[in-house]
């Protein structure tokens, strides 16, 4: 079992990636609220790289990401990926977000049939 974790950045492609999430029989992951690192800096006069401060400026309407994570068995690891990758194109194109994984030992309170 694993735990995956999309730190999404452009929010507007969550609903599209829930749906494609449960079109792929994936079901039961959570979605909070998250802020980057370098907004809250900024927020309290920490000095950022120029370009950073420069990207805050042009971000500066999306101050929240949404993080969504859900633990999965191994084998629906690459369908959840392949169904974001789906949705976001290229994670590698920068402010779309991060995706990983980490493994997990012990879960209890979920059904993972």
């Amino acid at each position: 079992m694993q735990v995956l974790i999309m730190v999404l950045n452009k929010t507007n492609y969550l609903e599209d990636i829930v749906k494609e999430l449960n079109h792929c029989k994936i079901r039961g992951a959570t979605i909070i609220d998250s802020t980057g690192m370098a907004k809250i800096l900024t927020s309290c006069g920490e000095e950022i790289p120029v370009f950073g401060s420069l990207k805050m400026l042009l971000n500066e309407k999306r101050p929240f990401n949404k993080t969504i994570f859900t633990v999965l068995k191994d084998e629906q690891i690459p369908i959840a990926i392949n169904a974001i990758k789906k949705v976001v194109g290229d994670l590698s194109k920068p402010d779309v977000g991060i995706l990983f994984t980490l493994p997990v030992n012990y879960v209890e309170g979920i059904c993972l049939d």
